[in-house]
């Protein structure tokens, strides 16, 4: 269970937020202190499931062949195969544009290597190379554990956001998936809670409420 001062800076946040004719997202902003991201291995880089779901269509696209293929169709947003991988490496528009559309990648590890020889530029600068397909995973359970996934990328900046679910989830919800996200925050970060300034939560277009 979240604790309850975060479930009352999201009640705030849910509350003073003006109407909107859209269903906003409701965000995190993050202040690091007493840390030098010049440093790669002190950046924050990774992927969390939220307990509550986001709220939010998540994009997921999968290369892969054969019976994966077959059933990654059923939950993934679009399936790849060998050619249109060779297709997207000679049509660089193409392939930036399915990176700036999509959340995830998944690929099957037998297809990272082709991945990185022809979209390694795209993704890799994005932070959205795939995560490896084994042949023992569950591609459909992969997928649908992922539409539940948020990214936390700090790169070399020390404010950085990440989405935390939608205006129309209860404060309760929200709340618990910022509580997952600090805990993971604090786990990764060198002096733990000491590393972090401020964190607010606000929804798209409301006021920003300080959690901690």
């Amino acid at each position: 269970m979240a604790d309850s001062a975060i479930e009352e800076a999201v009640n705030r946040a849910l509350e003073e937020a003006p109407e909107r004719a859209f269903r906003e997202t409701v965000d995190l902003a993050v202040n690091l202190r007493d840390i030098d991201l010049n440093d790669p291995s002190n950046r924050i880089d990774e992927s969390v499931v939220l307990p509550e779901g986001t709220g939010q269509d998540t994009s997921i696209v999968v290369f892969a062949t054969g019976e994966t293929a077959i059933q990654a169709g059923d939950v993934a947003d679009q399936v790849l195969d060998d050619d249109d991988l060779e297709d997207l490496g000679d049509d660089d528009d193409a392939a930036k544009d399915l990176a700036d559309e999509t959340d995830f990648f998944i690929a099957e590890a037998a297809m990272m290597q082709d991945i990185g020889r022809y979209l390694g530029t795209v993704l890799g600068p994005r932070g959205k190379m795939p995560t490896p397909l084994q042949p023992d995973d569950d591609v459909v359970e992969v997928v649908n554990r992922m539409k539940n996934s948020i990214q936390l990328r700090s790169g070399d900046r020390r404010t950085f956001h990440t989405r935390v679910g939608a205006a129309d989830m209860t404060a309760e919800e929200i709340a618990e998936n910022i509580d997952v996200i600090l805990r993971r925050l604090h786990a990764d970060l060198e002096k733990g809670p000491l590393n972090v300034d401020s964190v607010y939560v606000k929804t798209t277009m409301g006021p920003a409420v300080e959690v901690a």
